[in-house]
């Protein structure tokens, strides 16, 4: 060929290189703030402003086009990027009352004060207090005088309301001022119950975002009663999430739709995975039936498991799945098409009542939640708010079926996350919130973390405790008792049921009269708890310290273990919920074990190592750290007790003294017990549920000896002969025992 010829079919070719140089300009610094970038100044990058706290980046973002030049989100111009003070919006108006002070907006950490005029009653916050995500803190004011058939439902700060009575089927509705997002239900109606239907509308700015935890409680509250198996009988409390009441032979339909769109990065999108992992494991934790379907979306969606298929109730199935979504499947199709994710739902509800049939009672007692995690508005496909209404129409969601379905709606990133669109998807439930936007990825996972709020499960549901980030030393551990004669602490124990409480015997050697000791249990209403009385102790009749004194063994532990019955029943709440006891049916649905196992496999799943992790509970109620040592561990744990001679002087074999009865710790960094930690719980964590494999008996070392602060706790001096030893009753070797006297109150599988 031509040289030439050669050279001109080459020229395209060199061309496409050329083109792939582009870049966009790189003066787009924010004035007092940082920005980052997804793909360098290559075409297709996102570029993402950040601000110091109580102020927030305008525009919040812009991407790179393939010209080369920058483009910002609902902006016709580029305009130099700022950041600006976060404000609060201002009252439109305040009805039957005055409030101060009267600005246009208000900073960050000023505060809003309200007063009603006479013969009105004040319901809400009467100061109220700008926080750093332009939201008001506490809860609308409400001048009230209580005539109506609801109350009066109020104006949000911000918004104007059309509409002024009160009486059943009365409705009223809500608009916001200026450039606010009305989030919440824009109309509202009087009920028969006295409540006024939806979610109370607020004004928000378009900048604002939820703060973590806001949004556990809210979410959580709602879910946890999914997951607890609730008695419908509970009544609603204002301000609380709805209890969706679901018995333990009904099913709950999760639905999981994770955004993998080019404007989330690979690092969010993991934790967008993870965070539905912590939400999964959580729920397959409770004894409920529960199918999980994943999908993961951008252009269109890609479903990882449907609810049709068996491994949507296998809980490792689920979560192996989750691990394994590849980022890297939506590669080719970046945009976010929710209404596209939405729809792969209805396609599968709609398959599932085809395999059912529409009229069963299979398919119509079928819970469902939707939980959505995008970052950012959807972009093509259409409106979502259609995909969600034929949800809706599917499921026959009307005033009556209203709890059958939930969506919930979490923006997540500092994008132009729409408020609008996740307001309209997101379910509208008297008293409670189902859209959400938080700042980063980080507050997510926190939410996810703490989301499972038990404060309001009245279930005897075992081994359940409160692992919110601002939960109390008894709401961690609310089996945890204190056992008192008089005013003296003496032992622990814990609860095991509703009216029974498992301790150590040789915390009953003493002759005093019984009916002078009290059982402290947590109480919600106080914060020295509730003292009950003790109906009757059943002590294990082998129970003999003296037993081996004429072998020379001062002391001797062996069946270390009694029972204690209340004299009422414990309710239950936060503070005050039973452990799970293995080999009980109760904890084999906590450890989502088959049907058919038996209490060799429990010990097997929870004593499967050779140095197990476990706790106990302080005497200041802080959640101290062993390892329990079975097998040849355990052998060369117990070995130290032939070097105490005061209390063994003449020993020839440690397994005189330490019997198969014991587990054994204290060995490396362990935690040791106290003298009045005698009878607690030892207990391990499994599948974000509790389990008591054994309770405090007798130790070599006492780390609280001449010790009148309960906060303090001294090391064992390093070459301290013996060195330190502590010795738990093994619940797993007792079983006959505790089978004898609890046969009735907790459901025993074979041994």
């Amino acid at each position: 060929m031509d040289p030439l010829m050669v050279l001109l079919c080459l020229l395209p070719l060199y061309q496409g290189p050329a083109a792939a140089l582009l870049s966009c300009p790189q003066n787009v610094n924010i004035s007092g703030g940082t920005f980052t970038l997804s793909h360098g100044w290559a075409p297709g990058s996102l570029l993402t402003y950040s601000c110091p706290r109580g102020y927030y980046p305008s525009p919040a973002s812009r991407l790179c086009k393939s010209s080369g030049q920058w483009q910002s989100p609902r902006a016709t111009r580029l305009t130099k990027a700022v950041c600006k003070p976060v404000r609060c919006p201002a009252p439109v108006s305040f009805e039957n009352g005055v409030y101060t002070p009267r600005l246009g907006a208000h900073p960050v950490g000023s505060n809003l004060s309200f007063e009603c005029e006479d013969g009105f009653t004040l319901r809400g916050s009467p100061v109220r207090q700008c926080r750093l995500n332009g939201m008001w803190d506490g809860e609308t004011a409400v001048c009230d005088k209580g005539a109506g058939h609801c109350p009066d439902p109020g104006i949000s700060v911000g918004a104007v309301r059309t509409g002024s009575r009160f009486g059943l089927g009365d409705k009223v509705s809500y608009r916001c001022s200026s450039n606010l997002v009305l989030t919440g239900s824009a109309k509202r109606e009087c009920q028969e119950d006295g409540v006024w239907s939806g979610a109370e509308p607020i004004c928000r700015q378009p900048y604002s975002y939820d703060f973590p935890e806001d949004v556990a409680p809210a979410l959580g509250t709602s879910l946890s009663h999914v997951l607890g198996a609730t008695n419908p009988t509970q009544q609603r409390k204002e301000n609380l999430g709805r209890r969706i009441q679901i018995q333990r032979s009904g099913h709950l339909n999760l639905y999981l739709l994770l955004d993998a769109s080019q404007s989330v990065s690979r690092d969010d999108f993991h934790i967008f995975k993870e965070s539905a992992s912590l939400m999964v494991d959580r729920i397959f934790s409770f004894e409920i039936n529960v199918s999980v379907a994943i999908i993961t979306f951008a252009s269109k969606p890609k479903v990882l498991v449907s609810v049709l298929h068996d491994n949507s109730r296998d809980v490792t199935e689920v979560i192996n799945s989750l691990e394994n979504a590849n980022y890297k499947d939506h590669e080719n199709g970046t945009g976010t098409n929710i209404y596209e994710a939405l729809n792969s739902v209805y396609i599968m509800m709609n398959n599932q009542m085809d395999r059912l049939g529409m009229q069963t009672v299979a398919w119509q007692e079928i819970r469902h939640a939707i939980v959505l995690l995008t970052d950012g508005k959807s972009n093509m496909g259409g409106s979502p708010k259609i995909a969600a209404d034929s949800i809706k129409e599917i499921l026959n969601i009307n005033q009556k079926r209203n709890d059958y379905l939930d969506i919930y709606a979490i923006g997540v990133g500092k994008l132009d996350v729409d408020w609008r669109e996740l307001n309209d998807l997101g379910s509208k439930k008297d008293g409670e919130r189902h859209a959400f936007i938080l700042q980063d990825t980080r507050a997510l996972h926190q939410v996810f973390e703490h989301m499972l709020d038990v404060s309001k499960l009245t279930d005897t549901i075992c081994g359940v405790g409160n692992m919110s980030a601002n939960a109390s030393d008894q709401e961690r551990t609310p089996w945890h008792v204190t056992i008192k004669p008089k005013s003296q602490e003496t032992c622990r124990g814990a609860l095991i049921s509703d009216q029974w409480v498992l301790t150590a015997a040789h915390c009953f050697r003493s002759s005093e009269d019984r009916s002078l000791w009290r059982v402290n249990v947590g109480d919600p209403s106080s914060q020295w708890g509730k003292d009950f009385l003790i109906e009757k102790a059943v002590i294990s009749p082998g129970f003999d310290v003296f037993a081996k004194k004429n072998q020379g063994i001062l002391e001797f532990y062996g069946d270390d273990i009694a029972l204690l019955k209340l004299a009422q029943k414990v309710k239950m709440s936060t503070h005050a919920r039973p452990i799970c006891l293995p080999c009980t049916v109760e904890a084999n649905l906590a450890l989502r074990r088959p049907q058919g196992s038996t209490c060799w496999d429990h010990e097997r799943e929870l004593l499967n190592k050779l140095s197990v992790p476990a706790h106990f509970v302080a005497l200041n109620g802080n959640k101290l750290n062993i390892n329990l040592k079975t097998g040849t561990e355990w052998t060369s744990c117990i070995q130290v007790v032939s070097q105490n001679k005061a209390m063994f002087p003449n020993l020839t074999d440690v397994r005189e003294v330490v019997t198969d009865q014991f587990l054994c710790s204290g060995t490396n960094e362990d935690d040791n017990p106290c003298k009045g930690e005698s009878g607690g719980a030892v207990f391990l964590e499994r599948r974000f549920r509790f389990f008591q494999v054994g309770l405090v008996s007798w130790g070599l070392y006492n780390p609280c000896v001449g010790a009148t602060d309960k906060n303090f706790r001294k090391r064992a001096p390093r070459g301290k002969v013996p060195p330190p030893r502590d010795f738990h009753i093994n619940l797993f070797r007792l079983q006959p025992w505790l089978r004898q006297h609890l046969e009735g109150v907790l459901n025993f599988l074979p041994l």
